[in-house]
């Protein structure tokens, strides 16, 4: 039996083999595999992406096990990026997929070769650094999705796609637009956000608050039904862009 064929038999089904042919060939990179990229990691693998790079520094911890594909009773204090990496290469062991345990910073952009790629997708929290990497990645030629804040939310309805800066209601969007404007920064190019305009309040209390001053200032909750539909929806993006493409080129 053909397993790498059987894997993909309903994409191809559906999308035609000239279409899965592309979505092959492309080179994508995901920052930040975290609650929303770990979902858009293995939706597009599943989906038959064989090329594809994931960043992200952080090892697995307890309260990531709510929300991040990987994250598991099994897998804390693994690195993420390794910890998904055997994911994916269980869900298809020829996938090409580079691991790389560091944090993307404006000082070490030049390290990930963004050029080479076809598709750039942005889940990183640190405003700093995803303000960099939405410059720099709009200087290349690939396809930029990035995701807003997904923390705050319980209703999957609310999340939609909008260009950046036409995003609304969200505090994260809002936080990078105003410190673009600030610094007069402005992308090349367009490009499309994942996000939602609801935005709950804390019920609970986050336990090391008052123990352990290393804590991040702002931790907020968040839910897997929330984070994986942003995710997928990044995903879906991505492989409709190259649906598309390939349509248009027949229809040409």
């Amino acid at each position: 039996m053909d397993t790498d064929n059987e894997i993909f038999m309903r994409a191809e089904l559906l999308l035609g083999s000239d279409v899965m042919q592309q979505i092959a060939s492309k080179r994508v990179i995901v920052f930040g595999v975290g609650g929303v990229g770990s979902w858009c990691v293995e939706c597009l693998v599943r989906s038959g992406i064989r090329r594809i790079t994931i960043v992200d520094c952080d090892r697995v911890c307890a309260s990531n096990v709510n929300r991040q594909l990987m994250a598991t009773t099994k897998t804390i204090g693994r690195v993420k990026v390794e910890a998904l990496k055997e994911r994916l290469l269980d869900i298809n062991p020829s996938c090409e997929v580079t691991a790389i345990q560091k944090m993307y910073t404006e000082e070490n952009h030049e390290e990930f070769g963004l050029d080479q790629y076809d598709y750039i997708i942005d889940c990183i929290d640190s405003l700093k650094d995803k303000i960099s990497l939405i410059m720099r990645a709009c200087e290349t030629s690939a396809v930029l999705y990035s995701s807003m804040g997904a923390a705050l939310k319980m209703d999957p309805t609310q999340i939609k796609v909008a260009e950046f800066w036409k995003v609304r209601g969200c505090p994260l969007g809002s936080a990078l637009r105003k410190r673009m404007k600030k610094a007069k920064l402005k992308p090349a190019h367009k490009f499309q956000c994942v996000y939602s305009e609801e935005l709950l309040a804390n019920r609970g209390t986050n336990p090391n608050s008052e123990t352990n001053l290393l804590v991040k200032a702002q931790i907020n909750g968040s839910m897997a039904h929330i984070t994986s539909v942003f995710g997928f929806t990044i995903a879906g993006l991505l492989l409709n862009d190259i649906y598309h493409k390939v349509l248009s080129k027949e229809n040409a």
